[in-house]
């Protein structure tokens, strides 16, 4: 509930510390005393628009506080938990409102988004008025709060977990019809790719090594030639090896006859022989390394070349070549497998899709009984308020083709107003008194499925009589049974039902100045009050007798 408000220099408010019990409180006073201030300053500290005309004249800045007492369980805790936001003990909403038009909002004395801020103030509480009402005239929120009142959480669940796994099936059967097309749509490709890759065979590193050694065998081509003839000058029959050692050895028998003067000529020509026999020798190991077969390095330029070709015409480096054949070959069996795994997939889409159904239509069907049991409790209480002749309408449509999570149906809150006319939406049929009157109806009703801890009505009496204004204030009473109630009104059959009573008036400040003030009234006082709200401006001792009668009635009075 709403345990505390304080409002710091807020249009007429200068300053304000309220605070609130549990049941039903109201609040009253002249016209003009500043009960929508108040109610102005609550909407901001829950997530309201800020307006630099809330700042009151002269000041920089308004401040709004609002404090929460609410149970453990209460969903707005997790909310702030999502949040990491401290989420133990009370909750505290503020807002600062400056005076050039920016606003800065706080729960728990951390800074957030406004829009957080809404979305806490909005589990809080919800005000209700002719020109507010959220939730109850909002057709988006009609199937929410059907399903709480019939009890619809668990079935609602189940169809959007069903939802969930249908939209999967869905998706993984959309990829591999996809996948699957594509692959039908390349599939002649993908062959004649996979077959021209496989004869070519290609293995990564393969084009480097194919290059070194053509690179190779060219240099070898270019040196055979001369190795050839140079080895063929020192070992062939015109070799100058066999006259050199022809001479060598006439000269070398005739050492001991010339002595000195043939022992270095005989030397020399003995280091020839042998360096000639070197270089014959080593030519021919030269020829030996040279030998190889043309048709080799014709063979390896066709392969170098045929890789190269595959490259530029699949568009990628040689050496990927291989990962590009195993791409192929997987992409061809998968369009063979992927036509078994096609209807596995169908068949499970086909489950999902009945699991759905099955569920969205119990959905339908229990909400199409809770909605006959709510047109039921809202008609019982038409009548004390004055539209006994009215209907309230869940209006339901279904369409099995339209899965959503939240089912296959539609649900609005429809009302007719009179006997013979058109049926519609509440907020298109219904004049301003009629749908205040409807919504306490509804809200009656639901009072006790999943509300807000704290319901604030903002004159939802106007213009009724005292017949109306009482069933009013009796039903705020009921509600307050459930929830906190709040109540600005104008009727003393509502104010009379009040636990709590606050007067709202005005009041000339130090400065000249005029300043709203709120006062809680005890039980003389609220008779004062009550008088004057039946008689007017003058009090009479009538008006203060019909006012003890009607605090009288309350019950527990």
């Amino acid at each position: 509930m709403l345990a505390a408000l304080a409002i710091r220099d807020i249009v007429l408010i200068d300053r304000l510390d309220l605070a609130f019990d549990d049941g039903m409180s109201v609040l009253t006073g002249e016209t003009g005393a500043g009960k929508s201030i108040l109610l102005d300053a609550l909407a901001l500290a829950l997530g309201g628009r800020g307006d630099a005309g809330l700042v009151r004249h002269g000041q920089p800045q308004g401040q709004v506080t609002a404090v929460f007492d609410v149970p453990m369980s209460h969903p707005v805790r997790t909310l702030l938990s999502q949040n990491d936001l401290e989420a133990d003990g009370d909750i505290i909403l503020r807002r600062v409102q400056s005076e050039d038009g920016r606003s800065r909002a706080f729960i728990n004395d951390s800074p957030v988004s406004v829009t957080l801020l809404r979305q806490v103030g909005g589990l809080l509480v919800e005000i209700h008025g002719q020109n507010e009402a959220r939730a109850y005239t909002d057709p988006g929120e009609h199937r929410r709060l059907l399903d709480s009142f019939g009890g619809c959480d668990a079935a609602r669940e189940a169809v959007a977990s069903a939802f969930k796994e249908l939209r999967r099936a869905e998706k993984d059967l959309a990829g591999q019809q996809a996948r699957i097309e594509a692959a039908r749509r390349e599939a002649d490709y993908l062959r004649a790719s996979a077959e021209e890759l496989a004869s070519l065979d290609p293995r990564p590193g393969e084009e480097e090594e194919l290059a070194s050694q053509r690179q190779a065998m060219m240099q070898v081509e270019k040196v055979a030639g001369d190795l050839g003839e140079a080895f063929d000058l020192l070992n062939g029959t015109a070799s100058p090896i066999g006259e050199v050692a022809s001479l060598w050895r006439r000269l070398e028998r005739k050492v001991e006859q010339a002595g000195a003067l043939l022992e270095g000529p005989v030397a020399a020509l003995a280091e020839a022989l042998d360096r000639l026999e070197d270089a014959r020798a080593g030519l021919e190991a030269g020829v030996r390394e040279t030998e190889f077969d043309p048709r080799v390095l014709e063979q390896t330029e066709e392969r170098l070349f045929a890789l190269r070709a595959a490259a530029r015409k699949y568009q990628v480096p040689v050496d990927d070549l291989a990962d590009l054949r195993a791409r192929f070959d997987a992409d061809l069996a998968a369009l063979d497998a992927g036509e078994e795994a096609l209807s596995g997939l169908e068949d499970a889409a086909r489950v999902a899709a009945e699991r759905y159904d099955a569920g969205a239509a119990a959905l339908a069907e229990q909400r199409e009984q809770a909605a006959r049991a709510l047109e039921q409790a809202v008609a019982r209480e038409l009548p004390d308020l004055k539209l006994e002749r009215a209907r309230f309408i869940v209006q339901q449509s279904a369409d099995p083709a339209s899965r959503t999570a939240e089912g296959i149906d539609q649900i609005e809150f429809w009302v007719q107003t009179n006997p013979g006319t058109r049926p519609g939406a509440m907020m298109k049929v219904a004049s301003g008194g009629e749908l205040s009157r409807f919504l306490l109806a509804l809200k009656v009703s639901l009072a006790d499925k999943g509300s807000a801890p704290t319901l604030v009505f903002d004159e939802i009496d106007t213009g009724v009589g005292g017949a109306v204004a009482e069933a009013i204030g009796t039903r705020l009473a009921r509600l307050a049974g459930q929830v906190q109630v709040l109540t600005v009104t104008h009727a003393p059959q509502v104010a009379a039902r009040a636990g709590g009573h606050f007067l709202i008036s005005k009041e000339d400040t130090e400065d000249a100045r005029v300043a709203t003030r709120v006062t809680r009234i005890g039980e003389d006082h609220r008779r004062e009050e009550i008088a004057r709200m039946l008689a007017g401006a003058r009090i009479t001792d009538e008006a203060r007798a019909a006012a003890d009668r009607l605090m009288l009635d309350v019950p527990g009075a």
